[in-house]
C-alpha cells in the first residue's frame, strides 16, 4: 500500500510515518507544503529507521504530488487547515483513493484543553465537506499520543477509533491502522459520531497534565 501523509513533518505525522516505516512494508510518503521541509523529515525517519535496523520506504513530496499516487491520504495538518488541505490536493487525488482525518479541534484556556467542535459539527465532517463526492473519507488516529507514537521502543497496547459512511475504506483504513504493532481498531459507526471521539483528545491531554506518569496516555476499551 502507498500512504501518503500530508504534513507529514508534525508529530501525529512522524509517529505514523515511523510506526509504518517500522512494522509494515507500506510505502509512505512524506507530504508538506514545503518540500524541502518535506524532503528533511523522510531523510531522518528513515535514518532513524535504518539505525534500527528497517530497510523502509519513506518518500517526500508537495502535498499535491504525494497524494496524486496514493491509495491511503492521511491529514495530518491541523484542523484549521484540514479543509483547504483537501480543497488543494482534490484535483490529483486518485479515483480510488481514501482519506483519513485525524485532526481535532481544541482551545486552551487556564483551566485547560477544550473540544471546538466546528459548524460543521466535526473535523472529520470538514473534510468530507470538502473530499470530492466519490473520494470517501474516514476518521482515525485521533486519540494517539503523538510522543509515544514516534517512540519506538514503546509498546502502544492502545485503541483507535474508525468512523466511515463507506464500509469498504473503513475496512482499508482500520487494517492500515492495525498493520502497527499494538494498534487496534474498532468500529465507531457513521461519521455523524465523529465528534464524541474527537473530543476524547482534550480530555486525554487535560488526564496527562494533571497526573504524574500519564503523559503518553492512550486509550483501552476492555
Amino acid at each position: 500500500m502507498r500512504v501518503a501523509i500530508l504534513g507529514g513533518t508534525g508529530d501525529i505525522g512522524e509517529g505514523l510515518a515511523l510506526r509504518w516505516g517500522a512494522d509494515t512494508d507500506h510505502a509512505v510518503v512524506v507530504g508538506s507544503r514545503d518540500p524541502e521541509k518535506a524532503t528533511a523529515a523522510a531523510t531522518d525517519y528513515r535514518d532513524r529507521l535504518a539505525d534500527r535496523g528497517h530497510e523502509a520506504t519513506v518518500e517526500s513530496a508537495a502535498n499535491g504530488v504525494a497524494a496524486a499516487d496514493a491509495d491511503v491520504v492521511i491529514l495530518a495538518v491541523p484542523p484549521y487547515h484540514v479543509g483547504d488541505t483537501v480543497e488543494t490536493v482534490a484535483d490529483d487525488l486518485p479515483e480510488d483513493a481514501v482519506l483519513v482525518s485525524p485532526a481535532t479541534g481544541m482551545k486552551r484556556d487556564e483551566d485547560g484543553f477544550h473540544y471546538h467542535r466546528p459548524g460543521a459539527g466535526s473535523v472529520t465532517r470538514v473534510a468530507v465537506d470538502a473530499a470530492p463526492d466519490d473520494i470517501p473519507v474516514v476518521g482515525c488516529f485521533h486519540n494517539l499520543a503523538a510522543g509515544r507514537l514516534a517512540d519506538l521502543d514503546a509498546d502502544l497496547g492502545v485503541d483507535t477509533l474508525v468512523v466511515a459512511d463507506d464500509d469498504a475504506a473503513r475496512e482499508t483504513v482500520t487494517d492500515l491502522a492495525e498493520s502497527i504493532e499494538g494498534l487496534r481498531a474498532l468500529d465507531a459507526g457513521p461519521i455523524a459520531n465523529a465528534a464524541e471521539i474527537e473530543s476524547l483528545t482534550p480530555l486525554l491531554i487535560n488526564l496527562a497534565m494533571n497526573n504524574a506518569g500519564l503523559h503518553d496516555l492512550g486509550v483501552r476499551f476492555d
